[in-house]
């Protein structure tokens, strides 16, 4: 037979192309109805598209609450019940489109307690294909968050539900904890694939946080229980603001702790092939399974359920299983944990791991993998700046005293080194020598005074070498600053001068150093006007130096008044002027010249209530009282210390005295 050619031949396998594509998306369909997984264990999440005018309708749905111009609450209310009911029967397929995912989200955020449990009954039997969508997953969240402020409710109000219930035709005659009790059977059996599922894992985590009463993070903050830097920019991208059940911590029934158990024992039998939780036989343990969840402690997405799992085990496990999973427990040096520890250490992924474990864990856990595997080097492990110097520094704030001692004593010597490149591990330095009634504390002062305002250098300035003001946004005009490394380096010099005078003082001539232009721009800096205000400490600078801090600041006291960042430092300037009535009254005489403009900004406002300036202007004794008042209760021993008369002036008074009462006599 020849070759085939020709357009019809093309068309026709185009066409059969379609068919099979179409085949396979229906028989998709179909197994996700019967709730069926496809192959590999991993869950099937196709549950169909929405036609052209549905998906248009949501859009616009979406839409609208985004903008949210809606005149009164019940307008909002009864448009988002309006939307709900055309969701009905359609939940799964919403939840799985990238754009009606975030409708979903915005419903969930913003029906009422019945309209919410109607949206978990709707995803009852699918709850752990959903967790397992790269968009539904976020959706799940938001529902298990929402309805943990249910539970609470109706846990602490036992007639919440009857009340609620009323309101709505549908009926719902389940309480959300019997709804949240029903979702995690579901999710129950499958907790081995989550722990280790790029999407899953975070539903797992949240999951373990509600069962455990911990505290329910905000989604846009990062580094927390449950979001990483990548997934909190993710969750700012798409707009959506946690309501006020977010960042708290909710009361659970006792179900929640049994069900918290129970999920960690099925994980446990799993990673342990069959074990027990909390038996106490841990060397039982084959190798291979204690091998296979080392290597988990490494897994990117694995690492963070374990950290949490081994930080609430403790409530319901003495034990501690999967701690000693992981780790050993006898007193003696074990080469394949030795070389899991060294791994950590070592590893970005691993040392986080280390890092938090430390932190929630008993201190005799602790202090035993310090002693063993730490102890002798940890001056070499603080220079791992990405690595070993976070677990150093979580060290310093979890091992008791005379550890912490001996880790000041060997990091202290080489300070002035590795503060070049980690300016947090220094912080947690000078914080663990403050809980050790600063302990070694000329030590460090000396070695960061050598490393940023050394003696002999003629061009000293630990604004410059601190703060990189040349390199710096200051003076810029865009809106590309602080830049993140800016507010790094202000909070680590603000710690320095809380932590000692002579960094006060090196700052503040440091400060007076400068161009009066330049120091007036640190002031209206997002950043580096944090670091003026610092300085601002009456009792700790000298009369000299606050008189020549003033003599600057005075020069452009209206628009700092005027100004976001510079009104702060106004305000910090009555209690500075304390004993300067002068300048005090030359600030004020200021503002009151151009009150208009100080009156009509907002921050300039601010700044004339908090210098009383309505006083000032009518009731100026009342005012000079209020400036009495306050050098009084900053100064209280003043009026003792002031030179009494001396004797000739007692009897030139009593002369006085005398001659008056002459005179009335006379009279």
């Amino acid at each position: 037979m020849g070759k085939p050619r020709g357009r019809n031949f093309n068309r026709n396998a185009k066409t059969e192309e379609r068919d099979d594509s179409l085949k396979a998306v229906t028989e998709r369909a179909d197994r996700a109805e019967s709730g069926q997984v496809s192959s590999g264990d991993q869950p099937n999440t196709f549950f169909g598209v929405l036609d052209t005018q549905e998906l248009e309708y949501f859009k616009q749905a979406e839409s609208t609450l985004n903008i949210d111009t809606f005149e009164t609450p019940e307008e909002k209310a009864q448009f988002v019940s309006s939307v709900i009911e055309e969701t009905k029967n359609k939940e799964l397929k919403l939840a799985t489109s990238q754009i009606c995912s975030k409708l979903m989200e915005r419903l969930i955020l913003n029906c009422t307690n019945v309209e919410l449990k109607s949206v978990f009954q709707g995803f009852n039997g699918f709850f752990f294909n959903m967790s397992c969508h790269k968009y539904s997953s976020h959706v799940l969240e938001t529902l298990l968050v929402r309805g943990a402020a249910i539970v609470e409710k109706e846990l602490l109000t036992p007639h919440f539900e009857d009340a609620t219930v009323a309101k709505d035709d549908r009926e719902v005659f389940a309480s959300m904890e019997a709804l949240f009790l029903h979702a995690i059977n579901e999710l129950t059996p499958n907790v081995r694939l989550m722990l280790t599922h790029r999407y899953s894992s975070h539903v797992l985590r949240l999951l373990i946080l509600i069962l455990s009463s911990k505290t329910l993070p905000s989604t846009t903050i990062s580094n927390s229980a449950l979001r990483s830097k990548k997934s909190k920019i993710a969750r700012k991208m798409i707009d959506i603001k946690d309501n006020e059940d977010f960042n708290k911590t909710y009361k659970t029934p006792d179900s929640f702790k049994v069900k918290l158990r129970e999920i960690l024992s099925s994980l446990y039998k799993v990673l342990t092939n069959g074990a027990d939780l909390g038996s106490s036989n841990f060397k039982n343990i084959s190798p291979t399974c204690v091998t296979k969840v080392r290597e988990l402690c490494i897994d990117p997405v694995a690492s963070p359920v374990l950290q949490l799992i081994i930080q609430v085990e403790g409530i319901f496990d003495r034990d501690r299983s999967y701690w000693h999973l992981i780790f050993s427990s006898s007193e003696e040096k074990n080469a394949k944990e030795e070389a899991l520890v060294e791994y950590l250490l070592s590893d970005p992924v691993g040392s986080h791991f280390l890092e938090n474990v430390i932190s929630f864990t008993r201190v005799k856990y602790t202090e035993r993998l310090y002693k063993m595997y730490m102890k002798d080097r940890i001056l070499k492990l603080s220079k791992r700046e990405l690595t070993g110097a976070f677990v150093v520094q979580a060290l310093l704030k979890h091992l008791r005293p005379h550890d912490v001692k001996s880790i000041l004593n060997d990091i202290v010597p080489e300070l002035s080194l590795i503060v070049n490149s980690n300016l947090e591990f220094c912080t947690t330095v000078l914080e663990a020598s403050i809980q050790q009634e600063d302990y070694m504390k000329e030590t460090i002062v000396s070695q960061l005074v050598k490393k940023y305002y050394p003696e002999e250098s003629e061009e000293k300035n630990i604004l410059e070498s601190c703060l990189h003001l040349t390199s710096s946004t200051l003076g810029n005009t865009r809106d590309d600053w602080p830049t993140a490394e800016e507010r790094r380096r202000s909070l680590f010099l603000e710690k320095l001068i809380d932590y000692d005078d002579s960094f006060l003082n090196i700052t503040v001539e440091s400060l007076l150093a400068l161009p009066e232009q330049r120091l007036l721009q640190m002031c209206y800096h997002g950043v580096f006007s944090h670091v003026v205000e610092h300085v601002l400490q009456v009792k700790r600078v000298d009369k000299i130096q606050r008189k020549r801090l003033l003599n600057v600041f005075c020069t452009d006291v209206v628009n700092l008044s005027c100004n976001a960042y510079g009104s702060h430092l106004i305000d910090k300037l009555w209690e500075f002027t304390a004993q300067l009535p002068m300048y005090k009254e030359r600030i004020a005489t200021s503002m009151t010249n151009e009150s208009e403009k100080v009156k009509n900004s907002v921050y300039g406002r601010q700044a004339w209530k908090n210098w009383s300036l309505d006083k000032f202007m009518r009731k100026r004794f009342d005012w000079k009282r209020l400036v009495k008042e306050q050098v009084e209760e900053l100064f209280p021993d003043t009026q003792n210390s002031l030179p009494q008369p001396s004797s000739v002036g007692n009897k030139r008074r009593m002369n006085g005295d005398v001659a008056d009462n002459y005179k009335k006599a006379r009279r």
